[in-house]
């Protein structure tokens, strides 16, 4: 380990992110031999190969993925150790990750994006899906920012109140849920209420790995069940279905009025009362007094209340 120095755990880092040497290199702006001979070296350190080539990409051995969390726990601090007293983001060429529900791009990323990409133009974001998992890669610090959904309701095992206190948060938008069904529904030609609501099959949207909504958790007080059809991964495919059959779709009321110009779908109120939820930002307490921490945070926050306001 005598020879372990940070430029090696940097080239790991990025080989983790790019899955390439290529890709790599050319982000590192080295050449292909030399993260190669880094790589060779790093495998005769750790004793492990770290990568294995699969089709055109490179994928992480089980050493390798034991060793992820500590290396970017290491990369943070040492970062935190040597970064400048001022950020400046037109010459910032930092990288940002950020786990978010899929319904949350449309909501946000329009809204900062351009900003960023003018006032930052090497600023580099790394998006992924938000999972059970995020929680945890934000508690270890190995993700920056996180966007998901959370609830007031005190039903919810989602509710604002059960975010780790190793987290701030600040609220970005509120959010209520409704319902769907197809243009020339029968529910259409009846009173609309619990009972109309129940009579018909579901599709359920599993978003962010949260297979049950606080809809359900209401219902399930009452000793009430929906009949849940089909599960799904995402509401665009939802709606199609939606929009072919006599299923009806809940979803985030922000999220299907943006999406309701591409099919011929018909909104009903929720038959239930519950508390609306929101889309939270998320992050480490660690990274608080971050400066280009903080002036992302502020963007996204800020530029999403304008559009609010």
């Amino acid at each position: 380990m005598q020879n372990l120095d940070i430029k090696l755990l940097h080239v790991l880092n990025v080989l983790f992110e790019e899955h390439s040497v290529t890709s790599a290199a050319r982000r590192l702006n080295l050449s292909q031999s030399a993260v190669s001979k880094h790589l060779a070296r790093l495998r005769d350190i750790f004793a492990d190969p770290l990568f294995e080539r699969k089709g055109q990409g490179l994928k992480p051995t089980p050493r390798a993925m034991e060793l992820l969390p500590q290396l970017r726990q290491l990369l943070s601090q040492f970062d935190q150790f040597t970064r400048p007293k001022a950020f400046e983001p037109m010459v910032s060429d930092r990288r940002f990750r950020i786990d978010l529900l899929d319904t949350a791009y449309s909501l946000t990323f329009p809204h900062f994006m351009p900003n960023l990409l003018s006032v930052a133009p090497n600023v580099r974001l790394l998006t992924q899906t938000w999972k059970p998992q995020s929680l945890d890669k934000l508690l270890k610090c190995e993700i920056d920012l996180g966007i998901a959904c959370r609830e007031w309701d005190e039903r919810s095992p989602l509710h604002m109140g059960f975010i780790p206190e190793d987290l701030n948060q600040v609220t970005l938008i509120r959010e209520h849920s409704l319902c769907l069904v197809r243009e020339g529904h029968p529910a259409l030609g009846k009173d609309w209420d619990l009972d109309s609501f129940l009579e018909y099959r579901h599709i359920q949207v599993i978003m962010g790995g949260v297979d049950q909504w606080l809809l359900d958790d209401v219902l399930i007080e009452q000793n009430i069940s929906r009949d849940i059809a089909i599960e799904m991964p995402d509401f665009y495919c939802a709606m199609s279905l939606c929009e072919q059959s006599d299923l009806i779709l809940c979803a985030p009321a922000r999220h299907a009025e943006q999406m309701a110009s591409h099919f011929k779908l018909t909104s009903l109120p929720m038959p239930i009362d519950f508390e609306s939820g929101a889309y939270v930002l998320l992050w480490h307490k660690h990274f608080e007094q971050d400066l280009g921490h903080k002036w992302l945070r502020d963007l996204i926050i800020n530029s999403v209340n304008e559009s609010e306001g």
